[in-house]
């Protein structure tokens, strides 16, 4: 297997707690942001505890202005926003990693190895992506890249 690995920095990891545990509300947010012509990427969803769970999301440091006006509405005294930007994501991808257990292990115990910040991780079936803060980005990348 010969995955390709991208990377992207300038990311804004936008993380909202203790919102309302249903698909309406996440409809919301994420048609809120879209109207704002925002592109959202890595997206993150907690299981529930009780009625509240929390949903993280990143987004391009160039929007970090527009999300912090949309979060700041948000900040009813109960949903609890948590923004942190200046991050990088790197993303593993081959079709080969379908039904190929492991992958995402090797990845993660690269990660493990750099000493990386991991700030959030999201898969699929031929694709796993971190977010690491940008002071940790050289030495994940490196240490990915040489376990492939």
């Amino acid at each position: 297997m010969k995955p390709t690995i991208t990377v992207w920095d300038d990311i804004t990891l936008i993380i909202l707690q203790n919102v309302p545990a249903n698909m309406q509300f996440v409809t919301e947010v994420f048609e809120k942001i879209a109207a704002m012509s925002v592109d959202v990427d890595m997206i993150s969803l907690t299981p529930p505890q009780s009625s509240l769970t929390s949903l993280s999301f990143t987004v391009s440091d160039d929007d970090l202005v527009k999300i912090l006006s949309y979060t700041s509405t948000l900040n009813d005294g109960h949903i609890k926003p948590i923004v942190s930007s200046g991050n990088c994501k790197i993303s593993v991808s081959d079709a080969a990693m379908e039904n190929c257990p492991g992958v995402a292990a090797k990845i993660f115990a690269q990660a493990a190895q750099a000493g990386a910040d991991v700030r959030l991780i999201t898969t699929s079936e031929s694709q796993v992506s971190l977010l690491v803060t940008k002071s940790d980005f050289d030495a994940t990348f490196s240490a990915i890249q040489s376990a492939f």
